[in-house]
């Protein structure tokens, strides 16, 4: 049918207009509707469309394994079909297909040397070995409906094999680079279910315990596994919006302690903190904090209560009661921290379920900002820019309404410290998720609101909304990303076409507060997917492009497979291949001949497509074998 019919959301706190959250269902009155809900009409059942089907009435019963050699271009692939499952007793009970040694298979075949994760498919309780073929098949083509989401699962590796994990090694460097970085590491432990669950990350002092961890893991190992350096800072803005800000002492001398890095010791003293004092019943958790060179431990407690009311789509009114945590003791202040920060309250703060733009929600404008520029190893720069500051800023331009647009000095210049680093410009991102730094704060270009505005203020502005503790943290890092031309081989061995955009805007004449330099796109595509106009570069170098191709590899390729669940998924097969030549070169060529245009060129084992796109709509300039052009 397409849609299925669900209760309501309404049915969840019953007939009545103010309600108390907590678990769904359980009595009577709250499944019962509210009868003035502004989504069912009071009749209790809502349609939705069925996700399980794409909203087409009808599942693919059909998974292909896929393993590809990103060093050779090998590719192979198998077809998981109802009659090739081989089910064997799950000691647990029922029936389970091992999916697992299959993939392997593959991973041999293409000299993919790396660690497969365990792929079951569970077949129906009512499936048996005694029943009739046709029953046989039917429930195994439900399992295989069930477990082909996605149809397509690939798996991308190397010849070689990565070194074996050490969870010693990588806790030293998220020690050695939280000195670095004049930030906590903290190591936490929460009950789940009467289970730890761990988690690692890095925190500005003073940031609150955050309501639900990003994602727990079962111990401490697994954890650190999990949590490389860019996997610790992600969120820290999120986390430490509420923080007192105060400004850095990077240079005074700080105490000398052994780094702590027995992860087994520290994970048995939290374990310790979390059962809590003796006939207490445990705490809900635990934290162990690596600040000044030293491991600091404290239990978490409950803290008090927080009542907010909440407005729902059914047109009711949801009282939550949420009784966050606390730390039960009270870490000492890190020596390199020095005197607050100054501050005003934001005057665009309004009564909204959406966070201000002006300050990001924190209800403070800061009059200065902490950078923070490290390459995430063992350099670090900490700079602090104070509104109010002289600086002998140069006059850029005029913008249309005639405000005047100047550049800050070199200090002012996220991208003049990039050269310090060994990186480009454009190779600088915010480490707290690895968004781009906007090109006006990396180049130190502002508009000035009026005439005698002050101009570092204004670049305080810029950089402030949401920072925690006034702190703006740079990665000065290199994408780390293979040639495109080793993803375009990628490309042909998995049979998709491979789409890149560039625009050249380095010869930009308007206003230098907007985007320039070259910009691009790399995605990987099914060979029936058109260019479209809204195909647009946006990342600031090409191998920020390939590594996002890379890293959305897992959601891009399930979507490449064909919507009609009668045609059958590809299975691409490839030898090991040689590297096709550079298509870099032309791309620039092109992409200079066409300035101020984007350019897309598709490559598929056929040959390149090259496209322009031109107002709204994309005209194809070329088509051959290669992308060559002739000098």
């Amino acid at each position: 049918m397409t849609f299925r019919l669900d209760p309501c959301r309404c049915t969840r706190y019953g007939n009545r207009f103010l309600a108390d959250d907590g678990p769904p269902g359980g009595t009577d009155a709250r499944r019962q509707p509210y009868r003035k809900c502004e989504l069912c009409r009071g009749t209790g059942t809502v349609a939705v469309a069925c996700l399980s089907c794409g909203r087409r009435g009808r599942r693919r019963a059909q998974l292909v394994l896929t393993v590809a050699n990103l060093d050779t271009g090998a590719v192979a692939s198998h077809l998981v079909a109802p009659g090739t499952l081989d089910p064997r007793p799950d000691p647990v009970g029922g029936w389970v297909a091992d999916l697992t040694p299959r993939v392997r298979v593959l991973a041999a075949a293409t000299g993919v040397a790396a660690a497969v994760d365990p792929l079951t498919v569970r077949l129906p309780s009512a499936w048996g070995p005694d029943l009739p073929a046709a029953e046989r098949h039917e429930l195994a083509a439900l399992a295989i409906a069930e477990a082909a989401r996605p149809a397509w699962r690939v798996l991308v590796g190397r010849s070689t094999a990565p070194p074996p994990f050490d969870p010693a090694a990588r806790l030293a460097r998220l020690c050695a680079l939280a000195d670095l970085l004049l930030l906590d590491l903290v190591v936490e432990a929460r009950r789940h279910d009467d289970a730890l669950r761990w988690d690692v990350r890095y925190e500005v002092p003073g940031s609150p315990v955050p309501a639900v961890p990003p994602e727990p893991h079962a111990d401490l190992s697994a954890a650190l596994a999990r949590t490389e350096v860019a996997d610790a800072l992600a969120g820290l803005g999120e986390r430490g919006r509420s923080a007192p800000a105060r400004m850095l002492r990077p240079d005074l001398p700080r105490p000398l302690h052994p780094t702590a890095t027995d992860v087994a010791g520290i994970e048995r003293r939290v374990h310790a903190d979390c059962a809590g004092p003796a006939g207490g019943g445990g705490l809900p958790g635990a934290q162990a904090v690596w600040r000044d060179g030293r491991w600091w431990h404290t239990g978490l407690g409950h803290g008090e209560a927080v009542e907010t009311l909440v407005g729902h789509p059914t047109g009711q009114v949801v009282r939550r009661v949420r009784v966050p945590l606390r730390r039960l003791a009270e870490l000492p202040d890190p020596t390199w921290l020095g005197e607050p920060v100054s501050w005003r309250p934001c005057p665009d703060c309004r009564p909204s379920g959406l966070s201000c733009v002006t300050c990001g929600g924190t209800r403070r404008l800061h009059r200065t900002v902490l950078v923070t520029i490290t390459d995430l190893r063992h350099r670090v720069v900490h700079l602090a820019w104070h509104a109010g500051a002289p600086d002998a800023a140069t006059l850029a331009g005029n913008k249309l309404d005639g405000r005047a647009s100047v550049r800050l000095s070199g200090r002012y210049r996220l991208g003049a410290w990039a050269t310090g680093f060994g990186v480009r410009p454009e190779d600088l991102t915010d480490a707290d998720g690895g968004h781009e730094i906007p090109p006006d704060v990396r180049e130190g270009y502002v508009t000035l609101p009026w005439a005698g505005a002050d101009p570092v203020g204004e670049q305080v502005a810029a950089v402030r909304p949401g920072l925690p503790a006034a702190r703006l943290l740079v990665a000065a890092v290199r994408p780390d990303a293979p040639p495109l031309a080793e993803l375009l081989r990628l490309a042909h061995g998995l049979d998709l076409a491979l789409v890149v955009g560039v625009l050249d805007l380095r010869g930009h004449p308007a206003d230098p507060l907007r985007a320039h330099g070259l910009l691009w796109s790399v995605d990987l595509r099914s060979l029936a997917a058109p260019v479209c106009p809204d195909d647009l570069p946006c990342r600031p170098s090409l191998e920020a492009a390939v590594a996002d191709c890379l890293d959305g590899l897992d959601a891009a390729l399930p979507e490449t497979v064909p919507t009609d669940p009668e045609v059958a998924v590809p299975l691409p097969q490839s030898a090991p291949r040689p590297v096709p030549a550079d298509p870099v070169p032309a791309l620039l060529r092109l992409a200079a001949q066409h300035a101020g245009r984007t350019v897309t060129a598709r490559f598929t084992r056929a040959g390149c497509a090259v496209h322009r796109h031109d107002d709204g709509a994309v005209r194809l300039v070329a088509v051959g074998p290669d992308l060559r052009i002739p000098d």
